[in-house]
């Protein structure tokens, strides 16, 4: 008996275009991101591939069906220590899962590239996506197939998808109480990137966690995550015989800050304690050993690639529940009571 080589036809771009009312060169266009299409026209055209169940490639038409053991990983500065880690932690979790991973960059927050472009999500051998941080513009800029199991950890998507996050509010608390239990008057506070939303997040628990103690929060310095801003910062700091406690949005920026204090003769924790956020590796050996906020990172990577590829494996959206993942104060030698004058 002679086998058959008969396959099924799966819709053209001819039927998207005739369902869209355009022709198969503007399909093409919408397909590929090659060349800009009207904002009506580029969603009719969306709408009828999505009816139609087409995708451009036969490579992506098997996202479909989960064919590819891939996930894909959206992040805006894969360079900053935060997403760095996290980012880590998803490889090796997926990893042991037999997944391998894709990564797609948000350049800026005030870019015009749209992160929904066919080219750079429906054109991509990816059966499921993870959002570590898609940037400001992420509510206007950001939307994916309906049928792609999604997992994030960027705050501003908290409700929209299942969201995987560390309890910041909890960990800033933590570290201001620790430096107030020991006996300082009050707690200064070099901040993060001036658009990340943890950054905002910590700074905001330190100045209410402090108002709700009745202590007059002090005027924060603005860090953006280096060491070298913590460093700025600690010029000033250590002209001031009166800060005895510095509360840091990150462990580099209290590297820096250590580093400043160092060069003008004052002495952590004797003269000034300090603590940061993170507990990366190096803040086990700088000297003195940081106090720090500790992130679990492996087990964010971890609950974020179980709750997209049950999402795969079930092959149905999880609603969108949040997942704290608790923050740990590791106390070492960067802080101690204040000096007695």
């Amino acid at each position: 008996m002679q086998r058959s080589t008969t396959r099924t036809r799966g819709p053209s771009i001819q039927d998207v275009a005739r369902l869209a009312g355009v022709s198969a060169q503007t399909v093409s266009r919408v397909s590929t991101g090659s060349q800009p299409v009207k904002e009506d026209t580029r969603e009719r055209v969306i709408n009828a591939m999505e009816k139609l169940g087409y995708t451009p490639n036969r490579a992506a038409r098997a996202l479909r069906n989960g064919k590819f053991h891939s996930i894909g990983v959206i992040s805006q500065r894969f360079e900053r220590t935060g997403e760095t880690l996290t980012i880590a932690s998803i490889t090796d979790a997926l990893e042991e899962r037999g997944y391998s991973i894709s990564l797609f960059q948000a350049h800026q927050p005030q870019s015009s590239e749209r992160l929904n472009d066919p080219k750079k999500l429906l054109n991509q051998t990816v059966d499921g996506l993870i959002i570590v941080h898609a940037g400001d513009s992420v509510h206007r800029g950001l939307s994916v197939p309906r049928a792609l199991p999604v997992a994030v950890s960027d705050s501003r998507l908290r409700g929209e998808y299942p969201s995987v996050l560390s309890t910041q509010v909890q960990g800033s608390i933590d570290a201001v109480e620790h430096l107030l239990s020991l006996g300082h008057r009050t707690v200064h506070h070099i901040a993060g990137h001036p658009k990340s939303h943890p950054a905002a997040d910590r700074k905001d628990t330190w100045y209410n966690h402090l108002l709700s103690l009745g202590i007059r929060p002090p005027t924060p310095w603005q860090g953006d995550w280096t060491a070298q801003s913590g460093y700025q910062a600690g010029q000033e700091i250590a002209r001031d015989p009166d800060i005895t406690a510095v509360y840091c949005a990150n462990d580099e920026m209290a590297f820096g800050l250590i580093r400043a204090l160092h060069e003008h003769g004052r002495r952590v924790p004797e003269d000034v304690s300090i603590v940061g956020f993170d507990a990366i590796s190096l803040s086990e050996f700088s000297a003195p050993p940081l106090t720090t906020i500790k992130q679990d990172f492996p087990k964010m990577g971890r609950e974020l690639v179980r709750i997209v590829l049950e999402q795969i494996e079930s092959g149905k959206p999880a609603p969108p529940t949040n997942l704290p993942i608790p923050t740990e104060l590791i106390v070492r030698g960067s802080t101690a009571p204040p000096r007695q004058r």
